[in-house]
């Protein structure tokens, strides 16, 4: 299961960056692999859902990226796994934009975090690339990209001081 919101001071402090997109999961089953951990892949299956999670409260749900014919495609992915989730962990995955030129690229930082104790166990910086749905190939953002997919001032200002991935 996923929620998401925006974390404030409720939800947690201390995460690498401020004001991130939070959402919660909870471990499945599905999600264990034969080393009784959750499997690595599964991992990235939390960064799309938590991005587009984010990316639906920030008014770009689905439905309108279908309707405006764009989309954001991985191009690449760069995962630090710290500690093992396992069977019955409650998770917290954060989420943050960071700066991008705004024209084809977006950056977004991951951070995942074990609800009891607060460790973090994973965290990865993803670049994406808008793309033209029906085409597949890149594509300028459209002014609702451009508006919407921008770092929070709090987050170009903590940048310098980011954990390394």
């Amino acid at each position: 299961m996923i929620r998401g919101d925006t974390a404030s001071g409720r939800v947690w402090a201390d995460w690498d960056l401020p004001a991130p997109y939070v959402a919660s999961i909870a471990v499945a089953r599905a999600d264990i692999d034969v080393y009784d951990h959750v499997n690595n892949a599964v991992y990235m299956n939390w960064f799309d859902r938590a991005a587009w999670g984010h990316s639906a409260a920030l008014g770009l749900p689905i439905e309108k990226c279908l309707q405006l014919d764009r989309g954001m495609a991985v191009v690449r992915s760069v995962i630090a796994y710290l500690r093992p989730a396992v069977l019955g962990d409650c998770i917290r995955v954060a989420t943050w934009l960071l700066p991008a030129d705004g024209k084809l690229r977006v950056r977004r930082r991951f951070q995942v975090r074990r609800e009891a104790g607060g460790a973090t166990l994973a965290r990865a910086e993803i670049e994406y690339a808008c793309i033209e749905l029906s085409s597949g190939r890149p594509a300028r953002w459209p002014p609702e990209f451009r508006e919407r997919y921008v770092a929070l001032d709090e987050v170009m200002l903590a940048g310098g001081t980011l954990a390394p991935v």
